[in-house]
């Protein structure tokens, strides 16, 4: 799990604000290249955004979920990269004496991205979400967003905290089927050895 922080010179609903326009996705996360459509009820739970990853001409289009909205306080969101696989991702807001204090939160939770060992994928994702913070700091602090209007504001499902993700089925099915393995050719290796000591 990676977790990065940053304080920003803005209040709270300034970062919520951003977050809340979702064709602004692209610009501040890091790896999101474009944006092909945002549903109508975007950031309310349940709802995406439509966007792809890459670099031109290299594009994957994929989709991010909403599971929480609480602003000014919190947001999660499932964003899809196959065929990388889903993170969940949890972006906290705390009010600082210099503004806010903002933490974001990723894990991989579905797919090839949960079989990848966590140190070496927690260093990327960190090395990463340090951008993300600056680019989202930038709008922020800058009132991209404009104001927290009716519409965005949550409702009672908005708030409820999504159920705790997966960590990986598939991760934990293809550990076990390495260890086995291991053990196998372990007993293997002891074996022969053992042949080869009493000749």
């Amino acid at each position: 799990m990676s977790t990065n922080h940053r304080i920003m010179k803005c209040a709270p609903e300034d970062v919520f604000t951003v977050i809340a326009n979702g064709w602004f996705f692209p610009t501040w996360v890091v790896g999101a290249s474009r944006m092909r459509d945002v549903d109508e009820t975007w950031p309310h739970v349940g709802s995406h955004l439509h966007h792809s990853f890459g670099v031109w001409p290299v594009l994957i289009n994929d989709e991010t979920t909403s599971l929480q909205w609480d602003p000014p306080h919190r947001a999660v969101m499932q964003p899809k990269g196959w065929p990388i696989g889903e993170a969940r991702v949890v972006v906290e807001v705390t009010p600082h004496a210099k503004g806010c204090l903002v933490k974001i939160v990723e894990n991989a939770v579905k797919g090839p991205g949960t079989l990848l060992p966590r140190i070496p994928l927690d260093i990327a994702l960190f090395i990463r979400n340090v951008e993300t913070l600056k680019r989202l700091a930038f709008m922020a602090e800058a009132r991209a967003g404009g104001e927290l209007t009716g519409d965005l504001q949550p409702t009672e499902a908005d708030q409820k905290a999504p159920k705790r993700a997966s960590h990986g089925f598939l991760r934990r099915v293809a550990l076990f089927g390495i260890a086995v393995i291991a053990v196998a050719v372990i007993t293997q290796r002891v074996s022969e050895s053992q042949a080869i000591s009493r000749r």
